[in-house]
């Protein structure tokens, strides 16, 4: 099988596999190279995989979409980790999530101070 993870802004991995372990809404399933066609939401959790020279590979994924179309599967998410260890992948996590918290107070702050400058700015209209 053929896996391919997609995130908005590039392709993350494009490797051949031979087992794809996931979780969806209803629980955790898995996939051979047989396995019947379909298309699930992925809740965020660890996808696991198997690559064809037998290595254990595991995916940090954000909720997504997993699309298996006869030897392809792909997913397709807004956020994903790729480690070979999952001590690796938990601080890798750790790191980006500081990272987003970050970027969010930054964003949050930049909001707040152009709503004050506007209700502001409306208030010297009024006073003219």
């Amino acid at each position: 099988m053929r896996l391919r993870v997609l995130l908005p802004e590039q392709i993350l991995l494009d490797t051949e596999v031979r087992k794809v372990t996931a979780e969806a809404e209803n629980g955790s399933f898995g996939l051979l190279p047989r396995h019947a066609d379909f298309v699930t939401a992925l809740v965020p959790g660890i996808l696991t995989f198997t690559t064809t020279g037998e290595q254990e590979e595991f995916l940090a994924v954000d909720e997504g979409i997993l699309v298996k179309c006869g030897a392809d599967v792909r997913v397709s998410t807004r956020n994903a980790v790729l480690g070979q260890e999952l001590g690796e992948l938990k601080r890798m996590i750790e790191e980006r999530f500081k990272q987003v918290d970050e970027f969010e107070k930054k964003s949050r702050d930049a909001l707040y101070k152009m709503e004050a400058d506007l209700v502001r700015r409306f208030m010297e209209l009024g006073k003219t």
